[in-house]
């Protein structure tokens, strides 16, 4: 069987790409991780090199400007030669280079039930309006900030005593399996 090679690109811990590693590592998983990248020193990397994955860190700073920086993260991505770019908490907007080299195949997760609540904290923002029930959402990142199609969607509880951690704990652990399950499903198609 052949596999959707997939490179996932992250800001911090990992631990979505360790959900997304751990899960192709089932002989029937349609998707395979071909690389990983960081804007920093994030972290995260270590999945990738304990499994023997590739890694490259594109960092703004190393760069003149922002586009210059867009056009490295694209040529890293392309390095690859991905079906599917997945950011799995890629902390910066996305520029034209990548978001034109594939379009519609791109995705990003994203912790509260869009459109409610887009931006950098959708945890926070969903606890100050005192919603009742949050989530994560799946979607095909475009040019805009968490305004590309909805993929999929799971719902997650808010409780009365709940802290921005304890609530962004509990919508990861909805979040992950939603996000391989959408991977598999892109990676299926082909």
């Amino acid at each position: 069987m052949s596999r959707t090679p997939v490179v996932v690109l992250i800001s911090g811990t990992g631990s979505t790409l360790a959900a997304l590693l751990q899960a192709s590592r089932d002989t029937d998983c349609p998707y395979e991780v071909v690389g990983v990248i960081a804007d920093k020193d994030a972290p995260g990397l270590d999945h990738a090199r304990r499994a023997g994955i590739p890694t490259t860190v594109v960092r703004l700073a190393d760069h003149v400007d922002r586009a210059a920086w867009d056009q490295a993260l694209a040529d890293a991505v392309a390095e690859h030669r991905p079906q599917l770019v997945v950011l799995a908490g890629f902390m910066k907007l996305l520029g034209a280079p990548l978001l034109e080299a594939y379009p519609g195949r791109i995705i990003n997760t994203h912790p509260a039930l869009l459109p409610s609540f887009p931006g950098a904290h959708g945890v926070r923002d969903a606890l100050a309006h005192g919603v009742k029930i949050t989530g994560a959402s799946v979607i095909e990142v475009d040019a805009g900030v968490d305004t590309g199609r909805i993929l999929a969607q799971v719902p997650v509880e808010v409780r009365d005593d709940d802290t921005e951690a304890t609530l962004h704990e509990r919508i990861k652990a909805d979040e992950q399996p939603l996000l391989v399950d959408v991977v598999k499903r892109l990676s299926a198609r082909g």
